[in-house]
């Protein structure tokens, strides 16, 4: 379909931006046809419905964190690439929440397996045994993503700076997943 240039890709890029505007949840196939100037029908060839839509933009959403969080690991091992992997984690949570609200959704995607390799190889510094590999990406991430909650809320409100948290909450996970690689840990 040739009008206004519509594509698959097209419309998923526009509903991630719509979403990073406006919240995932008040994406709909109206309000993305009205950014495009078209009918709602126009976008029906390349998204089935509201569902598969939010679908399409978890896995491109899952595909460009991944791409960030294998950047930041990238080279780095240890207490580096914990710290470049948060730092990336927290960007992209604040800087697209519409994109990152997509990523908790429970959709299958080639992103979403990068993003637990990208993990794994930050845990590859820490030497941890499967198990606690599980158990330390499940306190990463909600770790992470609870702080992505609260700063994107303005939750924390204390006089000191939020970056000097993140710091110290950085370091107190780095001696955390060391001790949890420690023989006898």
């Amino acid at each position: 379909m040739a009008r206004a240039g519509l594509t698959a890709e097209r419309v998923t890029r526009a509903a991630a931006d719509l979403a990073d505007e406006v919240g995932l949840e008040r994406v709909t196939v109206a309000a993305l046809a009205r950014s495009f100037g078209v009918a709602d029908a126009s976008l029906y060839s390349h998204v089935r419905n509201l569902a598969a839509l939010r679908e399409q933009v978890a896995a491109f959403a899952a595909g460009e964190f991944a791409s960030l969080l294998e950047e930041a690991v990238a080279g780095r091992a240890g207490r580096d690439a914990l710290f470049a992997f948060g730092d990336a984690y927290r960007r992209f949570a604040l800087a697209h929440p519409g994109r990152y609200a997509a990523t908790q959704l429970p959709v299958p995607s080639e992103g979403g397996t990068r993003i637990v390799e990208a993990c794994a190889a930050l845990f590859r510094g820490y030497d941890l045994e499967p198990v606690a590999a599980i158990d330390a990406a499940r306190l990463l991430r909600s770790t992470f993503h609870g702080w992505a909650v609260f700063e994107s809320s303005w939750g924390f409100r204390a006089e000191r700076p939020v970056e000097e948290s993140w710091q110290a909450a950085l370091g107190a996970l780095d001696g955390a997943l060391r001790a949890w690689g420690s023989p006898g840990a």
